[in-house]
């Protein structure tokens, strides 16, 4: 189509809603992403259109089937929603697109942070404190305070466990082997993969890199994963065994996904992410989108 008749609506930083006001997320699965006039559009493998209101949208997850047009990329990108390819029902998490920004402020910020020693541990102190506020941490070193949390996931576990009298064996999880693991830990392996892509679609919208972590390391998304961990209790545990007292044995991927997207919803998760991370690091909630 000829440049001076194209229908495309151009995409300003000033008309893009901020990250905390957006829709989580979507799940897309066997079928494809185009452009339709002014939008962008999801046909569906039995031929049905959905319209999709991308500026709105902080991620869309992939799963498997899916396809998409170089220009519909263009436009999810202009309008900062992010892309995550997923395996079906997000129960494994592959990669993620990354839209340009106009400000690299905030990432600097997180590097500069990052590179201090004193700093980054003083970070990764706030985090766990913020999970464990009656947690005395004064003085002690990044593994002493990984020592002390696992003791406290564990009894977190165990207590979820309790409440809900639901057996409990242990986290397991083997890659590409879903069904292997009981109910509850296929539970918490889709409402994990999902937080992932949510939190990384949104710091990457935010300016920040999902690659550079203060607590975990050695791994592809570390801050993905410090921020997670902020989350996880009432998003992902405390989830998997109210619904496995629910499901009675067997995995219902519909039910999980209804129900996780509620918790997401109901718990403003977004805007708890743009604030959490903008009080840890201190740089701009919006500087993907701000200006230099």
């Amino acid at each position: 189509m000829a440049d001076n008749k194209r229908l495309l609506v151009k995409i300003t930083r000033e008309s893009l809603p901020q990250v905390k006001d957006k829709y989580p997320y979507l799940y897309l699965e066997r079928g494809r992403l185009e452009i339709d006039d002014s939008s962008v559009k999801w046909i569906d493998c039995d031929g049905n259109v959905v319209r999709l209101p991308i500026a709105s949208i902080n991620c869309l997850l992939l799963g498997p089937g899916t396809s998409l047009t170089h220009e519909a990329v263009k436009v999810i990108a202009t309008a900062n929603c992010g892309l995550c390819w997923v395996g079906e029902d997000s129960l494994l998490y592959y990669a993620s697109g990354i839209s340009p920004t106009s400000d690299s402020r905030n990432f600097r910020r997180q590097m500069q942070l990052a590179a201090d020693s004193k700093k980054s541990l003083e970070i990764a102190r706030q985090l766990f404190a913020k999970r464990f506020p009656d947690m005395d941490l004064s003085g002690k070193t990044l593994k002493e305070m990984m020592g002390l949390e696992g003791q406290r996931v564990r009894s977190l576990y165990q207590t979820k466990a309790e409440y809900y009298q639901v057996g409990w064996k242990g986290r397991q999880y083997t890659p590409n082997k879903f069904e292997l693991s009981d109910l509850t830990n296929q539970i918490l392996t889709a409402a994990n993969t999902a937080l992932y892509g949510i939190l990384c679609s949104s710091i990457h919208s935010m300016g920040y890199s999902p690659h550079m972590g203060f607590i975990h390391s050695g791994s592809p998304l570390p801050f993905v994963y410090d921020m997670a961990d902020l989350y996880k209790e009432h998003l992902c545990i405390d989830l998997a065994f109210a619904l496995t007292k629910e499901m009675a044995g067997m995995y219902d991927k519909h039910c999980v996904s209804s129900a996780f997207r509620e918790r997401v919803i109901e718990s403003d998760l977004l805007t708890q992410i743009s604030s959490d991370i903008s009080e840890l690091l201190g740089g701009r909630k919006n500087a993907g989108r701000t200006g230099k």
